[in-house]
C-alpha cells in the first residue's frame, strides 16, 4: 500500500485513534490479518477467528514491529478503532472470520475502505492498471496466466491462490505500491452484489469474464443469476476502459450490452477479435495453438495443462495486447508460463511411474468436465495407452441440481471411457455420481463408491501400477487433496495420510 499516517488511515476509514502517541506515525509496510506474518512498518488487522480473536494477538504484532492495529475494539496497544454499524460488508462467506457480533463486518469495512484509498491514489498518479477477472470456472488459471503475460511490461501483483473475497480481495489491493503497475484480481461471488462490491473496492479498467456454469448454483438459483452476477465486473468498468468476453459463451457474450468500456471478444467463434485455431494436444494434455490477432498471428505451446486453458490464454493475450505488449513478447509469456497456484492441474509423475494429477482444490461440474477430458487424453496419447483414474468427491454448493449434475459427471467418465472411477463419500450427491455410472453402463468393478479418503487410497495402494494416470478432483471442503498427497509424497503401501 501507499504510505500513510496512522492519522489519514482513520480517516479514511472512519476510525478513532486509541493508544497512539503519535498520529503521524507512518505505515510504511503492508497490512497482514496473522499476527505470524508481521514485520517492521506494517498495520496488523484484528478479525474474530472461529477458534482464536485477532484482537487477543494485538499486543504480539505490535511488538513485532506493527506500527498499529486496526481493529473492532481498543486493545491496549496503538489501535484504530472502528465500530459495527448495520450495512456493512457481510463477512459470511469468509471462512476465518466469526462475526456474532459484527465486529470481523466492521473490520472488513475497514479494510476495503483503506484497500479503495490506496488504488484510487495509484491508479490517479498514473501508474497503475487494475485488471479484474470472473467466471465459473478458470479464474485462477488465467490470473496467473495473466500474470506473466503482463510482467514484462512492470511489476504485478496477483492474488496467491483464489485468495479473491471480502477479505483476499482487499488484502491484495493493498499490496500494490508505487512500484505497481498492474494488479490483477480474482473476483468471485455467491450471490447478487458480490462482484460490484469488490469491483468498487478496487476499480477495473480491464475486466475479463470467462464463462459462466453452474459453481454455486445452490446459490444463485439459475445459470440466469450467475451471468447477472457475473456480468457487474463489466458494468463497473470506464467509459474507457476494457471488458474482455468469451465468444463461445452466450451468455458471456451478451454481456457486451452491458458495458461502457469497449469490448474485445476472445475464443474460436468466427467473430471472435483474438482467436485460437488448429488447437493440438500433447502427451500430457498441453495444448498447443495458433494464436491470431489484430496485430497479426503466432504459434504458442502452453505449458499448462487441459484444453480449457486455450480461452484462459486467448483472455490473457487480450488483455496483454491492450497493455502495450507485442505478440512475440505475448507469446513468449504463454509458452513459458508455469502452474503457480498450488492443487490445480499439478501434474506430477511418481518414482514408481504413476502419473498423477491434482487438481483437488476445488471443483464444478465444468471444471470436473474439462479435468477428466484431459486424464482421458493424457492416458490415450503416446503408442500404449495407460489406465486412467479418476478419483472424485463432491461437488458443492450446486443446490437443487446437485443430484443431477453429479450423475452427468458418473455418465460422462463411462463415456470418455475412464477406466477406473473411485467416487468418495457416503452421501446423496457422490451415490448420484457412482450409480450415474453404473446406469450409464459401468460394468464390473469400473466405479466403485467408498466411504472417506482412507478407503480411496487404500484401494489405490491396492491396485495402481507403473504408468497408470491418476486424476483427483473434488471440491476443496472434501479435503481430497490427501490422496494427491498420499501418492506423490511418502509413497503407496501405508494408509498414515489418509486425512479421516
Amino acid at each position: 500500500m501507499i504510505e500513510m499516517t496512522l492519522r489519514e488511515i482513520a480517516d479514511v476509514v472512519g476510525g478513532t485513534l486509541h493508544d497512539v502517541p503519535d498520529p503521524e506515525a507512518r505505515v510504511t509496510g503492508s497490512v497482514e490479518f496473522d499476527s505470524r506474518r508481521i514485520g517492521s512498518g506494517d498495520l496488523f488487522l484484528a478479525l474474530p477467528g472461529e477458534r482464536a480473536d485477532g484482537h487477543e494477538y494485538a499486543a504480539a504484532a505490535v511488538a513485532a514491529g506493527a506500527v498499529a492495529v486496526l481493529a473492532a475494539r481498543p486493545v491496549g496497544v496503538p489501535a484504530i478503532v472502528v465500530t459495527p454499524s448495520p450495512g456493512q460488508v457481510p463477512a459470511t462467506s469468509v471462512a476465518l472470520i466469526h462475526d456474532s457480533d459484527g465486529s470481523g463486518a466492521a473490520v472488513l469495512a475497514a479494510l476495503a475502505a483503506l484497500a479503495r484509498a490506496s488504488v484510487e491514489r495509484l491508479t490517479a498518479a498514473g501508474g497503475l492498471t487494475v485488471v479484474g477477472v470472473t467466471g465459473s470456472s478458470g479464474k485462477t488459471s488465467t490470473k496467473d496466466l495473466l500474470a506473466a503475460v503482463l510482467a514484462p511490461l512492470g511489476p504485478v501483483v496477483a492474488p496467491p491462490g483464489s485468495f479473491n473475497n471480502e477479505l483476499g480481495h482487499p488484502w491484495t489491493a493493498l499490496r500494490a505500491d508505487e512500484k505497481t503497475r498492474f494488479l490483477v484480481l480474482e473476483l468471485s461471488a455467491r450471490g447478487p452484489g458480490h462482484i460490484a462490491a469488490l469491483a468498487a473496492v478496487a476499480p477495473p479498467s480491464i475486466g475479463v469474464v470467462l464463462n459462466v456454469g453452474t459453481a454455486h448454483l445452490g446459490e444463485f438459483g439459475s445459470r440466469e443469476a450467475i451471468a447477472q452476477t457475473k456480468g457487474e465486473l463489466v458494468e463497473a468498468l470506464p467509459a474507457t476502459g476494457l471488458a474482455v468476453l468469451n465468444a463461445d459463451d452466450p451468455q458471456v457474450a451478451a454481456m457486451a450490452a452491458r458495458t461502457r468500456a469497449k469490448v474485445v471478444r476472445v475464443g474460436q467463434a468466427g467473430n471472435a477479435d483474438i482467436r485460437a485455431s488448429d488447437i493440438r494436444l500433447d502427451a500430457e494434455a498441453r495444448a498447443g495453438f495458433t494464436l491470431h490477432t489484430p496485430a497479426g498471428s503466432t504459434p504458442v505451446q502452453l505449458s499448462v495443462h487441459g484444453e480449457h486453458q486455450v480461452g484462459n490464454a486467448l483472455s490473457a493475450a487480450a488483455v496483454a495486447l491492450a497493455c502495450g505488449a507485442d505478440l512475440a513478447t505475448i507469446a513468449r509469456a504463454l509458452s513459458g508460463a508455469e502452474r503457480v497456484s498450488e492443487r490445480r492441474m499439478d501434474v506430477r509423475t511418481t518414482a514408481d511411474g504413476v502419473t498423477v494429477v491434482n487438481d483437488s482444490y476445488n471443483a464444478n461440474p465444468d471444471s470436473v468436465r474439462a479435468a477428466l477430458k484431459a486424464l482421458v487424453t493424457m492416458s490415450r496419447a503416446g503408442e500404449t495407452p495407460r489406465r486412467s483414474w479418476a478419483v472424485l468427491g463432491e461437488m458443492a454448493e450446486l443446490g437443487e441440481e446437485s443430484v443431477v449434475e453429479h450423475d452427468g459427471i458418473g455418465r460422462l467418465a463411462v463415456r470418455l471411457d475412464v477406466d477406473r472411477l473411485i467416487v468418495v463419500g457416503t452421501g446423496r450427491p457422490s451415490r448420484a455420481m457412482h450409480q450415474g455410472a453404473v446406469m450409464e453402463g459401468s460394468w464390473g468393478e469400473e466405479s466403485v463408491l467408498v466411504p472417506d479418503i482412507g478407503a480411496a487410497i487404500a484401494l489405490l495402494d491396492d491396485e495402481v501400477e507403473a504408468g497408470d494416470v491418476v486424476l483427483v478432483k473434488a471440491s476443496k471442503s472434501v479435503g481430497l487433496w490427501a490422496v494427491a498427497e498420499h501418492l506423490t509424497g511418502a509413497g503407496r503401501g501405508s494408509n498414515a495420510e489418509a486425512g479421516q
